[in-house]
């Protein structure tokens, strides 16, 4: 099927895209075409004749399929993108030691630490791509730091992860990439997900791929993968016993939601292949405009457009253009992201917010928009969201 075949079958299951000559444009769409709904069914059915409802061989599948796009030894399914995260602190033992966290990123990337029992450090980011500065990173390591996360924000994998890999090589701390927004992102000829110690990906609704609810551990470190096993099944020493040698949880993923992402995963290209299409009438026409720009200056080949996020000018208020932009019909995405942590109350109540300052954060996440993104926007639409763009920015 495609591009286009599946843009179709979108817009049918989603009435009141179009609505005479004026366009309704959402921030972001889910797309399951027919043959993989009548394929996703089929395997369901199949799940509950079996019974086997948890950790059975649709899970091995999309394990195995994850771990051979990242490059990596070992992959393991779990029930969220914030469960892979924790796991793999608890794995690396950050408990009552500190952890390196980017500003701007989702609750969850600092809760997760929280939850594991370690301590979180704040560190700024670059303006140029929204993720971890090297040089805060190489300002806030001390001697309990124990691992470094690093956001792939908005889809983007970025240059400097090489030099943050060397850094936390020398200062012997692990490297943990938080890849949610990545799948599929690349950097050279390396998939996201393959430069740390280990790295989690989330299967949210909203992401490229979505299980419905689902995460994935991916990992080159045998001690990473075993403990995971363990910890995503209540500590138990194998599936089949009630023998518990470890403090885990209820992180399992069911086959039912393994069966869903696999099928999805399987469209990953096509995908982000849609997206960059997309990406690059942004790219055309933000460049006729004075009052905003794309944010990634560098070359854009690897991203997979989670997110297109464009820089507004410092005269235009976010909020007003968002709003002239729905009444006009075109749904701005979520700022990735609007409040950084150490701004949000639960962080400043708990006393873990950096002393100093953030102002590349505070600067880039108080001007940023998300515009339309989805692997079943069509051309037209993306023309539509400029053409609104420069009515309204004109």
């Amino acid at each position: 099927m495609t591009r286009w075949e599946v843009a179709s079958a979108v817009l049918e299951v989603m009435p009141g895209e179009l609505k005479g000559s004026q366009m309704k444009i959402p921030a972001t769409r889910i797309s399951f075409p027919d043959e993989d709904r009548r394929r996703i069914l089929s395997a369901i059915d199949e799940v509950l004749r079996t019974g086997q409802l948890t950790l059975g061989s649709h899970t091995k599948k999309f394990e195995e399929a994850v771990a051979g796009r990242v490059g990596v030894s070992y992959a393991v399914g779990v029930n969220s993108g914030t469960s892979a995260l924790e796991i793999i602190l608890r794995a690396l033992g950050v408990a009552g030691r500190s952890v390196i966290v980017p500003t701007n990123t989702f609750f969850a990337t600092p809760a997760a630490v929280l939850h594991a029992g370690g301590h979180v450090v704040f560190a700024d980011v670059r303006r140029d791509n929204l993720c971890l500065d090297t040089k805060a990173v190489e300002r806030w390591l001390r001697a309990d730091t124990t691992a470094v996360i690093m956001v792939h924000i908005g889809g983007t994998v970025p240059p400097e992860i090489d030099e943050l890999r060397a850094l936390c090589d020398r200062a012997g701390v692990a490297l943990v990439e938080d890849a949610a927004h990545a799948h599929g992102s690349t950097h050279g000829e390396r998939q996201a997900g393959s430069f740390g110690d280990a790295a989690s990906f989330s299967f949210y609704p909203t992401k490229v791929v979505t299980s419905g609810e689902g995460g994935m551990i991916v990992t080159g470190r045998r001690d990473i993968y075993e403990r995971a096993l363990v910890l995503r099944d209540q500590g138990k020493a194998g599936f089949h016993e009630n023998y518990h040698v470890d403090l885990g949880y209820n992180w399992r993923l069911s086959e039912i939601h393994a069966v869903i992402g696999l099928a999805q995963f399987e469209r990953l290209d096509e995908f982000v292949g849609a997206r960059r299409n997309i990406a690059a009438i942004y790219d055309r026409g933000l460049r006729k405009l004075a009052a905003a720009r794309r944010l990634w200056p560098v070359r854009a080949e690897g991203s997979n457009y989670y997110k297109y996020v464009a820089m507004l000018n410092e005269r235009v208020d976010r909020q007003a253009f968002k709003e002239a932009m729905k009444q006009r019909g075109v749904q701005c995405g979520g700022e990735v992201y609007a409040t950084p942590c150490h701004a949000q109350p639960i962080f400043e109540r708990m006393n873990e917010a950096t002393e100093g300052g953030f102002p590349n954060a505070d600067a880039i996440c108080a001007k940023h928009v998300c515009l339309p993104m989805s692997a079943v926007m069509t051309e037209a639409e993306a023309e539509f969201v400029v053409r609104t763009a420069e009515e309204i920015l004109g």
